[in-house]
């Protein structure tokens, strides 16, 4: 936390510098979230840290019972380039409040972020121990988790994996469409696209497609006037390998209702004395008449490109969402209490969101990871502590009292059987040991 807040520039120009990301979106997506994470831990680390008791039976009543959580080792963290400040320090706070050792390895394609992370760390943590690796972290992308998994199951070293794909989100036509498309365009076009948690894809009911790219055109007008790529609110594609994949995903699905320009070695000078450097810009873009086998639909979109479906009914986007692998984060957009309700049964997903995006994914008191094809383990708080502690069984017994357990001992009788099956039952609530007898 000392660490953001005293070097609070120096991170500002460094992802201004890799990605060209505002100083606002620095600090609210990227600093504030690990110093919420920072605060949260020091407030309740003595809480999570207290044994946990357990229920007992009647052959356990008189020992103590309990669940103690100790550190698993070492953790190692590997960072992600698309958000390289939050997504490296989160889960360092919750690994070294469990009481781990902790290797971060921040992204290199980040390069000037991944050398401020290098040369601060060492300043404000102990940085003398070395140790075998207990337990990896990696967001990424679905194959290279598989990767990860394949090469962490040679030893055996656990893993928790937050990977990206095909983020969903429904729009009804019973919503405010306004508000709607105001949350939408702001959520996947922050950081120039460059978000797991975004809404990777729209999907609505044909009559209200028109109103909603309307209402979509609008804001990008209102948040980035008419040239974004003049607009200090708007960032920049990571680099020319990462622009060539997005441009060739726009250029073969579907058809532009919105944006489309594109800028492959647009020059800018960045403030100060920094040299000047060459940024890959592409324009905020809406796709209609998607195909669901165009590219964009078959792969996750880490850009500036929200593609637009139609369907005909809730039920049939339901059916549309069930098909696919299980997405990080699922969104819908609507009035229908019903409808929110449906969506969030009827599915599964590492998160779930109403009437807005991304939201669920910066709590601090709220799991972040994904399920099935999206990832396994979740972190942030409380759950950031137990994913990184391993949760140790412990009963402490006295060798005073004899009187049920010498009943397990050969030689073996019925009776003792049905004395011992009895003492070592556990009773429904609301049922005494009187009433079992």
């Amino acid at each position: 936390m000392h660490m953001l807040e005293d070097h609070e520039g120096e991170f500002v120009d460094a992802l201004s510098r890799d990605l060209q990301k505002p100083r606002f979106e620095t600090v609210y997506s990227e600093l504030m979230p690990v110093k919420n994470e920072a605060i949260y831990a020091i407030n309740n680390l003595k809480k999570w840290m207290e044994p946990e008791p357990v229920e007992r039976n009647l052959t356990t009543s008189l020992d103590d019972c309990f669940v103690v959580r100790e550190p698993l080792g070492v953790v190692l963290i590997v960072g992600a380039w698309n958000s390289p400040v939050q997504l490296c320090l989160v889960p360092l706070i919750g690994a070294i409040a469990a009481g781990n050792c902790v290797i971060t390895n921040p992204s290199e394609i980040c390069s000037h972020t991944a050398e401020l992370l290098h040369r601060l760390l060492p300043s404000y943590l102990d940085n003398s121990r070395e140790a075998l690796l207990s337990v990896l972290v990696f967001p990424g992308s679905s194959a290279d988790g598989r990767k990860v998994m394949q090469a962490a199951a040679r030893t055996l070293t656990p893993v928790t994996l937050v990977l990206g794909g095909k983020n969903p989100c429904y729009v009804d036509r019973d919503c405010d469409m306004g508000i709607a498309a105001r949350r939408i365009a702001w959520a996947r076009f922050l950081n120039s696209g460059q978000s797991m948690a975004a809404p990777d894809y729209v999907l609505c009911h044909t009559e209200v497609r028109e109103r909603l790219v309307q209402a979509l055109s609008s804001c990008l007008l209102q948040f980035y006037g008419p040239e974004p790529r003049q607009s200090s609110s708007y960032g920049r594609l990571v680099n020319a390998e990462h622009f060539a994949l997005v441009r060739d995903l726009l250029q073969s699905s579907g058809k532009v209702a919105v944006g489309g320009q594109v800028n492959e070695a647009e020059r800018y000078i960045v403030r100060g004395p920094l040299p000047s450097t060459v940024c890959c810009c592409e324009a905020p873009t809406v796709l209609i008449d998607v195909l669901e086998t165009d590219p964009a639909m078959q792969q996750e979109i880490l850009g500036p490109i929200l593609p637009v479906m139609t369907v005909d009914s809730a039920d049939e986007a339901l059916a549309f969402i069930n098909q696919k692998p299980k997405p990080l984060c699922l969104y819908v957009y609507s009035s229908n209490s019903k409808v929110i309700s449906q969506m969030m049964t009827c599915t599964s997903s590492g998160s779930f969101c109403s009437n807005d995006s991304t939201l669920q994914s910066m709590m601090v008191t709220l799991p972040f990871g994904g399920v099935g094809s999206s990832g396994m383990g979740s972190y942030h708080g409380r759950y950031s502590f137990e994913t990184f502690s391993n949760k140790k069984s412990c009963v402490l017994r006295s060798t005073r009292i004899e009187c049920i357990t010498y009943l397990r001992y050969p030689p073996y009788e019925d009776r003792s059987l049905s004395l011992m099956t009895w003492a070592s039952s556990m009773s429904r609530k609301g049922q005494g040991w009187c009433q079992i007898l």
